[in-house]
């Protein structure tokens, strides 16, 4: 066995114990990377040690279920991990920032009129039950729409990131539960499906 096969062996057991010395020899050696790969790309330190938490978190959980497959050094896969994570932020981010400013832009040359209707239908079937809420999981998907880290919307919302961030998937899981049910998210979906 190589000697960085057996260095990374003990990375991921110290990240699956949770063990505080690994962990924090990890960070020191990675967040650096991380963290100007972020910086340089729309981000900030907030949200490159965010980044860096859900990189981590998702690692344990690969670990745990088994399904962790690595085929370079854990540094190398951690790093694509968070890259990813980020990437997958800023595309998120600047679809609902395409959603908000659609109807100042639209060219009627490029967009039919029944692209726009449609796109107006299914903007009021979300705000329907966005609305419908209680105002604490509003407050909290808006502040997670609008970009912010976990650890910024926990210390607006008063709840710990752990917290925030479970209560970031309930809500959304909850919001399209009601959304898929709406008959007209599913008339928008048969057409578009048609279309296609």
């Amino acid at each position: 066995m190589r000697m960085g096969c057996i260095k990374d062996c003990k990375i991921l057991e110290g990240i699956l114990m949770g063990n505080e010395k690994v962990i924090k020899a990890f960070y020191k050696r990675n967040y650096i990377y991380v963290k100007r790969y972020i910086v340089h790309n729309s981000g900030s330190q907030l949200d490159a040690e965010d980044v860096f938490q859900d990189g981590l978190v998702l690692i344990y959980q690969k670990l745990t279920s088994d399904t962790l497959e690595i085929t370079g050094s854990v540094d190398t896969f951690f790093y694509g991990v968070c890259r990813n994570i980020w990437r997958n932020r800023l595309r998120r981010k600047k679809k609902f920032m395409q959603l908000d400013t659609m109807y100042d832009y639209i060219d009627q040359h490029e967009i039919s009129y029944s692209d726009v209707l449609e796109d107006m239908e299914r903007t009021q079937v979300y705000q329907k039950y966005f609305l419908k809420l209680p105002d604490s999981s509003k407050k909290l998907l808006t502040l997670f729409l609008e970009g912010k880290s976990m650890r910024e919307i926990a210390r607006i919302t008063g709840y710990t990131e752990k917290y925030a961030r479970k209560k970031k998937f309930e809500v959304k899981k909850d919001l399209m539960t009601m959304i898929e049910k709406d008959p007209m998210y599913q008339e928008l979906t048969d057409f578009g499906e048609a279309i296609c």
